[in-house]
C-alpha cells in the first residue's frame, strides 16, 4: 500500500462519540449535585495463534484484528518468515484467530516449555531480548519543527482521552503529519494496533516517528524497536531501563514533550534543531523529574 503523507487528517483517527467505546454513568460531584460523565468501556478480547490460545486482553473493543496481529508480531510470536493466511474476528465471543500457513516456531517452543515447567511466559520475554540484540534501526532525520507541529496537532485532535480520559494514545507519524491515531486503555494495546495496521497495509517503518501519550518504559521501547521505527516520542517521562535499551538499539528517544520543550536521552544524532524556541516563552521543564 502506498500511504499518502501529504494529508492533514490521519488515515485512522479517534472517534470519541462512537457509542460502543464509552457509556454514560451517573455520579455526584463534590457539592452533592448529580453529574453525568462518559467513561471508557473495557471488553475482553481473546487471541489465538492457530489452535493455541495466547491470552485474553482488556481493550476498548475497536480494531480487534489490528490489535491481535500487532500483538503477535510485537511479542515475537510471529516473524516476517511466517505467512499469515487469515485473521478472523468473532464478535459474538470476542475472539480473534490468526492462522498461518504452517505452525510457527513459537508454538513449538511453547509446547516444549509447558511440558518442562508449566509456563511459557519466560519463553516470550527471552525471545524478545534475543531479537533486541539483532535490531539495527535506520537513520532518519528528525526536525524539531516536526516535533512541535506533531505535539500541537495530536494534543488538539478530538479523542477519547479528551472526552472521557482513562486512556492512552499512540500515533504513527511521518515527519510532521500524523498517519494513524490509535487509543486504548493500555498504551501497549494502542501501539499493537498501530503495528497491526502497518502489517496489514505493508507500510514501511524506516522513516516513521511513533508518538505516545504514555511513559517511555522498556516495553514501549522494545515494541517500537521490534516494529523497526527509529524514533519514539512522548509527552511523558522515562524509565531507566527504557533508556538503556533505547541506547543499546540506537533508538531516538524523546520525552517530556511539552510546548517547545523536550529532552532526548538516546539517538540525538538524528535530531536537526531547525527551530530554537525562545527560552522565555517555552514551557518550564521541571528539574530532576526526568524519570516520572
Amino acid at each position: 500500500m502506498s500511504v499518502n503523507h501529504s494529508g492533514k487528517s490521519p488515515h485512522i483517527a479517534p472517534i470519541p462519540d462512537a457509542p460502543s467505546l464509552t457509556r454514560v454513568v451517573d455520579g455526584f460531584i463534590q457539592d452533592g449535585t448529580q453529574h453525568h460523565i462518559n467513561v471508557v468501556e473495557e471488553k475482553p478480547l481473546t487471541i489465538y495463534l492457530n489452535a493455541t490460545e495466547i491470552l485474553t486482553a482488556m481493550t476498548i473493543g475497536d480494531y480487534p484484528v489490528y490489535l491481535a496481529l500487532g500483538f503477535l508480531f510485537n511479542q515475537g510470536m510471529l516473524t516476517s518468515m511466517d505467512e499469515v493466511q487469515t485473521v478472523d474476528f468473532d464478535e459474538d465471543i470476542d475472539t480473534v484467530v490468526v492462522r498461518t500457513k504452517v505452525s510457527t516456531d513459537y508454538e513449538h517452543k511453547l509446547k516444549k516449555r509447558i511440558r518442562t515447567s508449566g509456563c511459557g511466559i519466560g519463553t516470550v520475554f527471552g525471545d524478545q531480548m534475543e531479537l533486541i540484540n539483532t535490531i539495527q534501526l535506520p537513520f532518519v532525520e528528525v526536525k524539531s519543527s516536526w516535533l512541535y507541529q506533531l505535539s500541537k496537532t495530536i494534543n488538539t485532535t478530538p479523542s477519547l482521552y479528551l472526552t472521557a480520559g482513562a486512556i492512552h494514545g499512540t500515533v504513527l507519524c511521518y515527519q510532521s503529519t500524523p498517519l494513524v491515531y490509535m487509543e486504548d486503555v493500555g498504551r501497549h494495546n494502542a501501539v499493537d494496533k498501530v503495528n497491526g495496521w502497518m502489517r496489514s497495509e505493508s507500510v514501511s517503518a524506516k522513516d516513521k516517528i511513533l508518538y505516545t501519550t504514555g511513559r517511555l518504559t522498556s516495553e514501549m521501547v522494545i515494541k517500537t524497536s521490534m516494529m523497526g521505527i527509529p524514533v519514539l516520542v512522548s509527552r511523558s517521562g522515562f524509565t531507566a531501563w527504557g533508556v538503556e535499551i533505547a541506547r543499546k538499539v540506537n533508538l531516538t528517544l524523546i520525552g517530556r514533550m511539552r510546548g517547545k520543550r523536550y529532552i532526548c536521552l538516546s539517538g540525538n544524532h538524528r535530531l536537526t534543531r531547525d527551530v530554537i524556541p525562545d527560552q522565555k516563552t517555552a514551557e518550564v521543564q521541571p528539574k530532576n523529574r526526568l524519570s516520572q
